[in-house]
């Protein structure tokens, strides 16, 4: 496996999102292996503020020199912020995966059942590396 960088606070989903818990919110992005095949990221497309989202369903879009690839929910719950700063420069993607946040979210109920489901970081670590990416 490449030398991707992990946040070991963070659960991963098998479509490469990442969420994290702050203060009670899900905080959403990809992972430093997503953002390293995706390669140059040129555009991000958000999900709106407000937006009613369930896991497992697409809420957003990452668009790179090579391709485009829908974002997944890991979670499910109400979108509370997005980050316009994606808009102007997606390329924060590439430089700090676990910075460079794409929405965050007030999680619904199911959210201990949903993380269960979710991926450790050495987990993670193990699926990219089976997967030879």
């Amino acid at each position: 496996m490449a030398d991707y960088k992990l946040d070991s606070a963070a659960k991963y989903a098998k479509t490469h999102e990442w969420v994290r818990i702050e203060d009670g919110v899900a905080v959403v992005g990809i992972s430093d292996a997503a953002q390293d095949m995706l390669s140059d990221v040129v555009y991000v497309e958000l999900p709106e503020e407000g937006a009613a989202l369930s896991a497992g369903t697409e809420v957003a879009v990452v668009e790179s020199v090579k391709a485009a690839e829908d974002i997944i929910a890991p979670v499910s719950g109400t979108v509370v912020a997005v980050n316009r700063e994606l808009e102007g420069s997606p390329e924060i993607v590439n430089q700090n995966p676990y910075g460079a946040w794409f929405f965050k979210l007030e999680p619904s109920a199911a959210l201990q059942d949903e993380l269960a489901q979710l991926m450790t970081a050495d987990e993670y670590a193990q699926f990219v590396a089976e997967s030879g990416h």
